[in-house]
């Protein structure tokens, strides 16, 4: 398959929380296959509608922010550089995650200390950047167009984007951006159907390379444990 972006994400194990993860949102990364939505009644609106924006991406927390390949890069050299990355880097545990409301739309995020995640995130924002392409002059533009603070600005001229290192929040998108009303009632059916089989504590021991196709959708091509 032709990609044309890259990416490294958390994406979480094979079981309940991939399962119904990937049925909530209607695409499976890791099985590179849509899902056919659960019946959730009582919505606002069809779980079809509240998961449009973040479906091509698959369950998951970016880690390294797509990217197309600089020049002179490869998959097979990415696909090399990611096995050693993964190979020097421990497992991070945290007390768990948990469905909270990140400006307009639903996440799981973290509970608890995240110092060694946002350690990890850091190191490989740095570590894949020479495999990176420079943003264009209109990518750079289209990222400005929505208002970043001057630290963010500078993490995007640097990084290819303005929320890694310090402004990185790790979080498991769950919707797309919905009226403020809408969340409460989102959010309990949420944690009726996800809240019970979120681990706790929660783990982070594995990473997974992931490519964008021509449609706008994600694959997990490699997942590789965090074997330090």
């Amino acid at each position: 398959m032709d990609f044309h972006r890259y990416a490294v994400y958390f994406t979480p194990p094979e079981g309940e929380l991939a399962s119904l993860g990937a049925a909530w949102l209607g695409w499976d990364c890791a099985r590179r296959c849509a899902v056919a939505h659960p019946e959730v009644p009582g919505l606002p609106a069809p779980v079809a509608e509240i998961t449009e924006t973040p479906r091509k991406y698959g369950l998951h927390a970016t880690i390294k922010p797509p990217f197309a390949l600089a020049e002179g890069q490869g998959e097979a050299g990415l696909i090399g550089a990611f096995e050693r990355f993964c190979a020097g880097e421990a497992a991070v545990t945290l007390a768990g995650l948990e469905i909270a409301a990140l400006g307009r739309f639903l996440a799981l995020v973290p509970v608890g200390d995240q110092g060694g995640l946002n350690g990890l995130a850091a190191r490989a924002v740095a570590a894949f950047e020479p495999f990176r392409a420079p943003l264009t002059e209109a990518q750079l533009a289209r990222r400005r167009a929505g208002g970043l603070t001057p630290a963010q600005d500078a993490h995007l001229l640097r990084w290819g984007y303005p929320y890694v290192m310090e402004e990185f929040r790790f979080h498991i998108t769950l919707t797309g951006k919905r009226p403020k009303a809408e969340l409460p009632v989102i959010k309990a059916a949420l944690d009726a159907r996800l809240g019970p089989i979120v681990p706790r504590p929660f783990q982070i021991d594995a990473l997974s390379l992931v490519g964008e196709d021509r449609q706008g959708r994600f694959h997990v091509l490699h997942r590789h444990t965090l074997t330090a």
